[in-house]
């Protein structure tokens, strides 16, 4: 059996400028930054009970309500007797929102936003195949549709951001494939506001961006899934390479 080293610091208060309404569900989430950002290392075990309560001045109740959740976030093993111990980030829940969230937050390198495109641009290539050949003529309309609006939107960011989303989806859609099409949906939803994953929104970037939807839809309206495929995969590359700018380790794309 591994040993886990016990956290002899106090813990320190949380930053909280009033007292939450959901204490367990405030707890839970200063857990979670503090495990995430190596307060409490892997191999560790998180601090007593009762050195919790007393931090947070709160019930017994609540951690126990608090750590519960972390061990089904896939952060912490809870084990009788010899502490709950602090597990390694391989064993976390990345598609936890709390989770993900404060990982990028943590995350100076882009690393996991870069593997989180990675993700996006498989699944995303593989239905745009597929969209090639499954797609009615409503859904081809309706992209049609979408790539021209979005041209004339290149100025109103937010707009035209929201019809991008919308471009996906119908490809998405169209490809039959609800699994692929909900982890996409569940991965764009933690990150949709995140300033380090959207990067700059200049009139060039839109027009960029939308070159590549109009090749996209192209491929597809011709029935051409090779060609579809090849069309996403660039397009979710390249639009990830100009937000994240210099930062992080571009070869982690070349996959």
């Amino acid at each position: 059996m591994a040993l886990h080293r016990p956290i002899t610091e106090e813990p320190a208060p949380p930053a909280w400028s009033r007292r939450p309404a959901n204490l367990a569900k405030a707890v839970t989430e200063e857990l979670v930054r503090r495990v995430v950002r190596g307060d409490y290392p892997p191999g560790s075990t998180l601090p007593a009970e009762h050195a919790l309560c007393a931090a947070f001045s709160v019930s017994r109740t609540v951690i126990r309500e608090a750590v519960k959740v972390l061990q089904e976030k896939g952060l912490v093993q809870i084990r009788q007797g010899s502490g709950t111990a602090v597990l390694p980030s391989t064993s976390w829940n990345l598609l936890d929102g709390a989770v993900l969230a404060e990982t990028i937050e943590d995350d100076a390198t882009l690393g996991i936003l870069d593997d989180l495109v990675v993700t996006r641009r498989l699944l995303e290539s593989d239905m745009a195949q597929v969209a090639a050949r499954a797609a009615d003529e409503a859904a081809v309309a309706r992209m049609r549709d979408l790539v021209d609006r979005m041209d004339a939107l290149v100025d109103d960011p937010a707009s035209y951001h929201e019809h991008d989303r919308a471009f996906h989806d119908t490809v998405m859609r169209a490809s039959g494939n609800r699994i692929a099409r909900a982890v996409v949906r569940s991965l764009e939803s933690q990150v949709i506001n995140t300033a380090s994953y959207m990067g700059k929104t200049e009139r060039a970037l839109c027009e960029a961006s939308n070159r590549g939807h109009r090749r996209i839809f192209e491929r597809i309206a011709a029935r051409d899934p090779e060609g579809a495929a090849e069309a996403m995969f660039a397009h979710i590359t390249d639009a990830w390479l100009v937000r994240r700018g210099e930062q992080g380790d571009p070869d982690r794309l070349a996959r």
